[in-house]
């Protein structure tokens, strides 16, 4: 099933960066134990397509094995999490999404126990910067943000969308969107953006916003 990829407008962009855990050690170059690139969010979701080739040259730079660990649940924050237990050796790396900035917001807000602090890590390197955008299945009836907004109107939560986790970036595009707009349409967490994309092509919502990356066929 085709995808239309609406030219809708910009809602928030995807900023995929790694993250060390705070330490004054940097990443060695000469251990031989496996380095983890810790994904927080589910496999074939912006996050996931970025590690798996970065975890490539990153090997050989390092002269280390560099592996793909995905550690899903909560929108990212579960992963994030754990990284933050993690020893401050070098050998566990986050590749962050920009939710990592809302997460513990979100739960000082709504007066949660912080799963981590940004104290906890350390930028090391930006690796992406995408636009975020909304889509809809092409057999869809609308063709342009205002069709869609104006049927959601007429018909309050009736319409869902799919997102890869409560605070998560997509959920927080969407959701402001939707408030911005004025309509009510039901939010629908899975734990990546692979799992909402295939819930978008199932049929079991009417939209989801995604990286481009996501979006595109291979």
């Amino acid at each position: 099933m085709k995808i239309s990829l609406h030219s809708l407008r910009t809602l928030l962009t995807f900023c995929l960066a790694v993250m060390l855990l705070n330490s004054s050690n940097c990443l060695s170059q000469t251990s031989d134990k496996t380095v983890s690139l810790v994904v927080p969010l589910a496999p074939g979701g912006i996050a996931d397509i970025t590690a798996r080739p970065l975890s490539i040259p990153l090997s050989r730079e390092l002269g280390q094995t560099v592996i793909v660990e995905n550690r899903v649940g909560a929108g990212g924050a579960v992963g994030m999490a754990y990284v933050a237990k993690q020893k401050p050796d070098g050998n566990t790396l986050l590749m962050a999404l920009s939710s990592i900035l809302i997460i513990p917001e979100a739960e000082k807000a709504s007066g949660k126990p912080l799963s981590y602090s940004m104290a906890n890590f350390t930028p090391i390197a930006l690796v992406s910067a995408d636009p975020t955008v909304l889509l809809v299945r092409s057999d869809s009836p609308w063709k342009t943000l205002n069709d869609l907004i104006q049927d959601a109107k007429a018909n309050p939560n009736k319409f869902s969308y799919s997102s890869s986790g409560v605070y998560g970036t997509t959920h927080v595009a969407q959701a402001m969107l939707w408030q911005a707009a004025g309509v009510d349409i039901l939010h629908v967490p899975y734990s990546g953006g692979g799992p909402s994309m295939t819930a978008l092509l199932g049929g079991q919502v009417q939209m989801v916003a995604q990286a481009p990356g996501v979006q595109r066929p291979i």
